[in-house]
């Protein structure tokens, strides 16, 4: 074997060294090998991903290509879906959407697509139809807000999803809207998508497009459409329940503004216009009388406000069944109608009615006098103070501590406290039972006995019965003070209807499409026993009283049996009535939105008579039951009260004329003791229950 080459010197020649950076020879590799693992794959990553992905997304556009030429094409065949609203016996009670034309991007207002491209999608005329920039931007606002507040997607995404996509969510889904808005923007072009768009997306009541939206909140065609009055429409699109101008006018009002502060930010109108543009007046559709004479717009409104969610934005024309009885709710709202009339003796304005089948089906739903004048939904979203009606909670707490429709309660003032209710006659009946306190709605015995028991305690059955509301556990939520919305105290009273089961209000039985799948079924919830069957029959017992002896006489029903409780709040600013029988359960209200004292109405009188007449015709036909009254005898006779502030509660639950000292009645507000999570019942109950609660007041030591 030859000899390694040498230098002059005969050492070995040294050998051939790699280039430095910047030399010729493998240098690019080199640099390549020498660079992390994380920046080689972002330098080689388009050439290993891109390639496959460019030709998936041309197979895809020529697929696409193939199955729909022409997109444009769904333009004359395009129209609204129909909803088609059926009452519970199958009969049409309203169709909404299919009806109005489709309207060229030519007759739109340019005011009208400023406001829509500067509120949906800012970059829309700039992107491809994905918008990154729009995405990175929505992700950092959710990051820093803590929620999903931004979406990122585009006008030529929501494009694809309501033309082509179902409503699933997934990551394939996903993939698939991005593959069509890139498609949709190579074969259409920008004008048309908008066009598209703008005639098949939702902006609430029933209303599919730009077209529906003018005439159903406006009664004009989109041509028609002022500057204000396109910054409503756009606004509509983030949250059309939330912003609707039928249900939530002031919210409506509220979003144009914040449209035109985009428009403002997009460059597209003057900080000027918009100002004039904000303050200018907004006149939403009157739905002329013609309307009121149907007497189911509240109810449609509602049914149509929870289609979405129930159908998770499934799209077609669908046909809603509901639980809505026609004739009962033409004849509730043709009452309340003439009962409120104008130049009526009772200076009252308003009403709201709700009446239902005990499984919760709401067979009778009425907002307000008149829809064509209002359509805020008093029996779905007013919060007013109920008055004596909220008593029942105070007593079917006291039951539950053991005490019986025939335990002594006193009606007598409060006294050293600095509040000290009276009774509507004025004067104070002394010694009288549960029953009877009830019975005459006697506030004073109804207060000491609220404070005896604990006002967190009356709260905490409030709350397991379905009251939603804010309450203040303070001495006069006995009273009615915390505002409730009608449909949740007329669930409560529900309750006690069906024999202390719970129960869930609800007016969409099924829906369906046209052709026939059923998109939702309504399925009850399993039923809990939220109020013990001893509860039941005593509160019965108490409640049927009120009807046959005391303020409820006016709800009396030919033929059957009816328990409930009248409500009134100062100065006659409000008036309730909320009762059952063994079939229904129902509630009405009675008063002024501007909360204007009204002409001694009382629950007694108007709210009873209405709520008789409605409930008169639902009974026509169902035969008379019973509500149970068998109140069942504890076999063991009580335990002898052990203490002295047991004894003492033996005899009543506040002496008479004992003075109730400030800090007492401050003990007796602010009871920090936690409320048990079922109901405690027995023979033994009252002593212990009692024993600690006297001792912490300090009503046994005196």
């Amino acid at each position: 074997m030859g000899k390694p080459p040498t230098d002059g010197h005969g050492a070995s020649a040294a050998p051939h060294q790699a280039p430095y950076p910047g030399s010729q020879g493998g240098a690019g590799r080199s640099l390549l090998q020498r660079l992390p693992w994380e920046l080689r794959f972002l330098v080689l990553s388009p050439f290993y991903i891109g390639i496959p992905a460019l030709i998936a997304l041309t197979a895809s556009f020529v697929y696409y290509t193939a199955m729909i030429p022409n997109p444009m094409a769904l333009r004359a065949k395009e129209r609204a879906p129909v909803i088609r609203i059926l009452a519970r016996d199958g009969t049409l009670l309203t169709d909404r959407g299919g009806a109005e034309a489709y309207v060229p991007l030519d007759l739109v207002p340019q005011q009208l697509i400023d406001a829509v491209v500067a509120t949906e999608d800012k970059r829309f005329f700039e992107h491809w139809g994905l918008d990154p920039v729009g995405l990175l931007r929505a992700a950092y606002t959710n990051l820093r807000s803590g929620r999903v507040s931004q979406g990122g997607s585009t006008i030529t995404q929501q494009l694809a999803k309501n033309l082509f996509l179902t409503s699933e969510r997934s990551l394939a889904r996903k993939a698939e809207e991005l593959v069509l808005a890139l498609w949709l923007e190579a074969r259409l072009g920008k004008r048309n998508i908008l066009e598209l768009y703008l005639n098949r997306v939702y902006f609430g009541a029933g209303a599919y497009g730009v077209e529906a939206a003018a005439q159903r909140y406006f009664s004009k065609s989109t041509r028609q459409l002022t500057l204000p009055e396109s910054a409503v429409l756009a606004g509509l699109l983030k949250a059309p329940s939330k912003f609707s101008p039928i249900s939530a006018p002031e919210s409506a009002r509220a979003r144009a503004r914040t449209v035109l502060s985009k428009m403002v930010e997009a460059n597209v109108l003057s900080a000027d216009l918009a100002e004039i543009a904000a303050n200018a007046p907004l006149a939403f559709a009157d739905r002329h009388q013609a309307r009121d004479k149907t007497g189911v717009d509240y109810a449609v409104d509602a049914v149509l406000e929870k289609i979405p969610q129930l159908t998770a934005g499934k799209g077609g024309d669908l046909v809603v069944e509901t639980t809505i009885d026609l004739p009962l709710q033409k004849r509730a709202q043709a009452l309340v109608q003439e009962a409120l009339a104008d130049g009526n003796s009772s200076e009252a304005s308003q009403a709201g009615m709700v009446a239902m089948d005990l499984d919760g089906a709401i067979r009778v739903l009425v907002g307000g006098r008149s829809y064509a004048e209002s359509q805020f939904n008093r029996a779905l979203r007013a919060k007013r103070q109920p008055g004596s009606s909220f008593k029942m909670f105070v007593y079917l707490a006291a039951l539950e501590t053991g005490m019986r429709p025939d335990s002594i309660v006193h009606d007598l003032p409060l006294l050293g406290s600095g509040w000290s209710p009276r009774n509507e006659s004025a004067g104070y009946r002394g010694s009288v039972t549960m029953r009877e306190a009830l019975t005459h709605s006697m506030n004073a015995a109804t207060a000491r006995l609220h404070m005896s028991i604990g006002p967190k305690k009356t709260a905490a059955v409030a709350r397991r019965l379905g009251i939603t509301s804010e309450l203040r556990a303070d001495a006069s939520l006995a009273l009615g003070t915390s505002e409730v919305t009608l449909i949740e105290l007329t669930e409560a009273y529900g309750v006690i209807a069906n024999q202390g089961r719970s129960m869930e209000p609800y007016f969409i039985k099924r829906i369906r499409t046209s052709g026939g799948e059923v998109v939702f079924q309504h399925e009850a919830p399993p039923a809990q026993t939220l109020v013990a069957p001893q509860q039941v029959v005593q509160l019965n017992d108490m409640l049927m009283s009120v009807v046959q002896n005391g303020t409820g006489k006016r709800a009396q029903i030919p033929r059957h049996q009816v328990a409930g409780k009248t409500g009134t709040s100062q100065d006659f600013r409000d008036a309730w009535f909320v009762g059952y029988t063994a079939h229904m359960v129902g509630g009405v209200w009675i008063g002024n939105d501007d909360r204007r004292p009204m002409n001694r109405v009382m629950g007694g009188n108007l709210p009873a008579r209405l709520w008789r007449d409605v409930m008169a015709q639902a009974h026509e036909s169902k035969p008379p039951m019973p509500l149970p009254l068998q109140i069942q005898q504890v076999s063991a006779p009580p335990a002898k009260p052990a203490t002295a502030a047991a004894a003492r509660f033996a005899r009543a639950p506040m002496l008479p004329q004992e003075p109730i000292e400030a800090e007492l009645f401050d003990k007796a507000a602010n009871d920090d003791r936690p409320i048990p999570p079922e109901p405690i019942y027995g023979p033994d109950s009252r002593s212990r229950q009692m024993d600690g609660l006297l001792k912490e007041l300090g009503l046994g030591k005196r």
